[in-house]
């Protein structure tokens, strides 16, 4: 058992809190039992399993490389949420090109332009996945796709959906080449969200809260949709708004 925080293993999962490590070792962090199955269940590949016997329940655990136990002090310094169920792992990611999807027919695809917060990032995913997306695309991302805090957020579901990274260029000339009807959020130029028609092959783009979606992506829309607002508030959150218009369009879909 790992009892000393200046343990050699520890002391790299403090790194690799850093996205500029995660990046570096190709490896992410998931803390919890369900999102570690989840993430196994997906074909995520864990390197090593920490596991803290004071916190954790016995039963089924992703298989790993390793597993080390820790003690209650090494985990609480390890751990990244309250609450935890005492496992912790280190996984490998994987990242896709979005030029070698192969999207269905009549896909369903969420763009995320710029996004920044890593729990918005995890809401959209799990919206994502509740609601059978074909894929989630961030355009220009500022933010690391397996952040933590994504991961948490999503409850798992990140690593359900096909999940892309690219510039708004090349997200823009895919979806034109795939015949992918481009709806954006913004406020000028636009229709009521539940005018417009999801049930051909469409892709929903969002833009981040504090400045929307950029020119670019402005001019590449297809159709321009908002979601009327009948109080004093001017907007709605991100993955709050993503739900709502994907939703619809699994509505559309379903008539």
């Amino acid at each position: 058992m790992i009892t000393s925080k200046t343990n050699p293993k520890i002391k790299n999962i403090i790194k690799l809190e850093k996205a500029s490590e995660r990046r570096e070792q190709n490896r992410i962090l998931i803390e919890g039992r369900r999102e570690i199955e989840r993430a196994v269940a997906c074909g995520f590949e864990i390197d090593t399993l920490f596991v803290c016997p004071d916190i954790a329940q016995d039963g089924p655990v992703a298989t790993a490389r390793s597993v080390e136990e820790v003690s209650l002090e090494v985990f609480e310094k390890i751990a990244y949420r309250e609450g935890s169920d005492g496992l912790l792992a280190v996984a490998i990611p994987k990242y896709a090109d979005l030029h070698q999807f192969k999207p269905k027919k009549n896909p369903l695809i969420i763009v995320l332009e710029t996004v920044e917060k890593p729990g918005n990032l995890g809401a959209v995913m799990r919206t994502a996945d509740a609601a059978g997306v074909d894929a989630v695309i961030i355009a220009d991302p500022r933010t690391d796709l397996y952040n933590p805090n994504a991961i948490r957020a999503s409850v798992g579901c990140i690593f359900s959906v096909p999940l892309f990274a690219c510039s708004s260029e090349d997200c823009i000339k895919w979806l034109k080449a795939n015949n992918i009807t481009i709806y954006c959020t913004y406020l000028k130029a636009s229709i009521d969200y539940l005018d417009a028609d999801f049930r051909k092959a469409s892709a929903i783009v969002m833009g981040t809260e504090a400045t929307g979606i950029s020119q670019q992506w402005v001019e590449a829309a297809d159709q321009n949709i908002i979601i009327p607002m009948n109080g004093i508030a001017d907007s709605l959150n991100v993955s709050v708004t993503t739900a709502i218009v994907t939703f619809e369009a699994i509505r559309q879909r379903r008539v």
